[in-house]
């Protein structure tokens, strides 16, 4: 199954961790608003680093969604996965096994981001158990 949409994100800078040496780590808190056939709100955590002034940067996140997804009511976490290098940028979002509930229990599938001039777009590709 298939659903798809936008939504609107904020991130929020957080306290960097002075305890980790080397390569400064960025934290952020993300707030996103999805709308189309994923109606509700995500809260998640961003850990990034490189230079994307440079166009070489990575991060990871986890973000958890609660809402409805074609009107059925749950919530379930995404895991973000991103790389920036010379070759572009590549990006995997996967629903986290094992983290949905109510109606969106046993969802799988993973998801596709794209961002046209700071519009951003959902592709979600899914499967749920009693779905058919």
């Amino acid at each position: 199954m298939q659903a798809s949409g936008h939504f609107h994100v904020k991130t929020l800078p957080l306290a960097s961790d002075e305890s980790i040496s080397g390569t400064p780590i960025g934290r952020f808190a993300l707030d996103k608003q999805f709308h189309g056939d994923l109606e509700g709100t995500s809260k998640g955590l961003m850990l990034g680093a490189g230079d994307p002034a440079k166009g070489q940067a990575g991060y990871v996140a986890i973000e958890h969604f609660t809402g409805t997804l074609h009107g059925r009511s749950g919530s379930f976490a995404l895991q973000h996965s991103g790389i920036m290098d010379r070759n572009g940028f590549q990006l995997t979002v996967t629903v986290v096994p094992g983290s949905a509930t109510g109606e969106l229990a046993g969802i799988a599938g993973a998801m596709e981001i794209k961002n046209d001039a700071g519009q951003h777009t959902y592709t979600l590709e899914y499967t749920l158990p009693d779905a058919g």
